[in-house]
C-alpha cells in the first residue's frame, strides 16, 4: 500500500510538473543540418518566430527565417524604338544543339552569355551571323540561362532547359 501511494505521488507530481512545458512554438515543415568548409548549421523552414543577428561588418542573418536564394531574369527592356530585334531560340528544351535566331539582323555588334543555375558563365560569343548555333552536348541537363547582349546591356534572357 505504501509503495502504491509512492507511485501514485509521482505519476501526479510528474502529471502537474509536465503540463507547464512546451515544445516548439509551431510545427515545421521541414529542416536539417547543411555544413561545408566555412562551418555547419542547423536550419528549420515554417518556424513563426525569429531573432536578427547583425555583424560588425555590416552583414545580418535572421535565425528561425528562411534565407532566400533568389534569381532575378531580366525578360527584356522595354520598348525602345531604337531596338528592331526579334529573337528566338530553339528547340527548348535542347538535347545536343541550341539555335540563337536574330531576326533583322544588320551586323550589329552582339554577344551571348550562357549561364547556369548558379550563376556561373559557361560559354560567350559574339554574334556573326543571324542564325547561331549553341553545342549543348557536354552540358548536363538542368536549366540554363542564355542572355543576349548589346553595347553590354542585356536585351533579352532566354531560360533554356537541356535534356
Amino acid at each position: 500500500m505504501k509503495h502504491t501511494k509512492l507511485i501514485i505521488s509521482v505519476m501526479l507530481l510528474l502529471g502537474f510538473g509536465l503540463t507547464g512545458l512546451q515544445a516548439q512554438e509551431a510545427i515545421l515543415a521541414t529542416g536539417g543540418e547543411a555544413s561545408g568548409n566555412g562551418g555547419s548549421v542547423s536550419y528549420s523552414v515554417g518556424q513563426v518566430t525569429y531573432t536578427t543577428n547583425t555583424g560588425t561588418n555590416g552583414y545580418s542573418a535572421a535565425e528561425g527565417v528562411q534565407q532566400p536564394y533568389e534569381i532575378s531574369v531580366v525578360f527584356g527592356l522595354e520598348e525602345i524604338n531604337s531596338i528592331n530585334l526579334h529573337l528566338s531560340v530553339f528547340p527548348n528544351p535542347a538535347t545536343d544543339v541550341l539555335n540563337l535566331k536574330v531576326d533583322d539582323y544588320n551586323n550589329e555588334k552582339l554577344s551571348y552569355q550562357l549561364y547556369d543555375i548558379k550563376g556561373k558563365l559557361l560559354e560567350g560569343k559574339e554574334l556573326t551571323v543571324s542564325e547561331t548555333q549553341i553545342q549543348t552536348n557536354t552540358l548536363v541537363p538542368s536549366t540554363y540561362f542564355l542572355k543576349v547582349i548589346r553595347d553590354n546591356k542585356v536585351i533579352k534572357t532566354f531560360k533554356v532547359i537541356k535534356n
